[in-house]
């Protein structure tokens, strides 16, 4: 098994396109080192990193919070899972806050998108008076749990 991954691996095993992974680097969030040739070479642990990037940015976490995250991973040994799991509990309210809006969404949005408008009948019933448009803008019966 190679110790290090060309950009080419590290891409193909991620599902990560190269000018990602090069971004990625730029800003922190992965090393590589090089070769004698200046080409990029990742250890196998990177791996791991680009998966938890993908992960939290699935579940709208900004790039900066997850570089300041994955600054708190030791440098001279591999992450544990109790290092993953430290670094994750931290967005798990995120993720289920995520998780009620997308509920919402999913029971509501055939009747109402909190108000939009898709029914003027309905409107009558869940925004009377138009009164949401005092708690501010967009769908707010779906953004703020009705």
């Amino acid at each position: 098994m190679q110790r290090t991954l060309a950009i080419g691996d590290l891409a193909a095993r991620s599902g990560v396109a190269p000018s990602a992974l090069r971004y990625y680097e730029r800003i922190g969030l992965i090393r590589a080192g090089r070769t004698g040739g200046n080409q990029r070479r990742y250890e196998r642990s990177e791996l791991r990193r680009v998966a938890f990037i993908r992960i939290a940015q699935q579940i709208g976490v900004p790039l900066d919070e997850i570089r300041q995250a994955l600054d708190e991973l030791p440098e001279s040994r591999t992450p544990t899972k109790a290092d993953w799991a430290r670094l994750s509990q931290r967005w798990q309210a995120r993720l289920d806050e995520r998780i009620a809006l997308l509920t919402r969404l999913r029971d509501d949005l055939t009747g109402c998108i909190g108000c939009g408008c898709l029914s003027l009948r309905s409107c009558s019933l869940y925004n009377p008076a138009d009164r949401l448009a005092a708690t501010g803008p967009g769908p707010r019966i779906l953004l703020d749990g009705g």
